[in-house]
């Protein structure tokens, strides 16, 4: 993935711990992740459609593709829950996204992060 400066680096996202909770594991995060919940912030990343189609509304963006038979897929930390206001057209290559950040501390589906509001950025 090429590197760029104006996104949010994965290992920000990936240091992340967990703690069993109520017969749950539940993610504690770093000072430095609180405070980018609610934030806008941009995040590059491969995309993994949760529909068919040539262009996706709600993915998830992952910090390695799919199509890589060397790249182990990681955990809740390395995938991130996109909805975006507009279609962004479904690439094999890495695409940047920018919206509103949240840090999900209890989600339902075991996401740790989600972006709403989200576009695709060039």
């Amino acid at each position: 993935m090429p590197k760029r400066d104006d996104v949010l680096a994965w290992s920000v996202l990936t240091d992340v711990t967990t703690r069993i909770e109520k017969k749950r594991i539940v993610p504690v995060y770093s000072a430095e992740v609180k405070a980018l919940h609610q934030k806008k912030q941009r995040l590059q990343g491969f995309m993994m459609p949760l529909d068919p189609g040539e262009t996706q509304r709600h993915f998830l963006l992952s910090s390695v593709p799919l199509t890589c038979a060397f790249c182990t897929p990681g955990g809740p930390e390395s995938m991130v829950e996109v909805r975006t206001k507009v279609p962004v057209k479904y690439s094999l290559g890495a695409v940047v996204v920018e919206g509103t950040f949240h840090v999900l501390p209890s989600d339902p589906f075991g996401f740790y992060y989600r972006f709403t509001d989200a576009v695709g950025v060039k």
